[in-house]
This record gives C-alpha cells, sequence and structure tokens, in this order.
C-alpha cells in the first residue's frame, strides 16, 4: 500500500501520484483500496500544489 501524506511528513508531488494510479488502472482489475487512497493523496497534493502556486515571491 502506498503511503499516506501523513505517513511521508512531506507530500508527494500530484505527478508521481498520478503515474502510480496509472499503473493501477492499466493493470486492471476492481477498485482497490490503494486506488481509493491514492485519488486521496492525488487530490490533496493538487490542492497543496495550487495554493503554492498562488503565492508570490516575497517583496
Amino acid at each position: 500500500m502506498p503511503p499516506t501524506p501523513a505517513d511521508c511528513g512531506s507530500p508527494r508531488p500530484a505527478s508521481v501520484i498520478n503515474e502510480e494510479i496509472r499503473g493501477l488502472v492499466e493493470a486492471g482489475g476492481p477498485v482497490s483500496d490503494a486506488y481509493q487512497q491514492l485519488l486521496v493523496e492525488w487530490a490533496a497534493a493538487v490542492r497543496g500544489e495550487a495554493t503554492r502556486d498562488d503565492v508570490g515571491p516575497a517583496a
């Protein structure tokens, strides 16, 4: 099972999580708990990246 954001200490980039999701989807089979957890982690990463992008450089 992939680590959750709380387990990692720092969030992984959304692109890294997206690659894991793609791997699970390409492997086929039923939707797993790992897939659901990756979706939650990906959504948090996207929100975090959007927040960081909204913050401009210090004046």
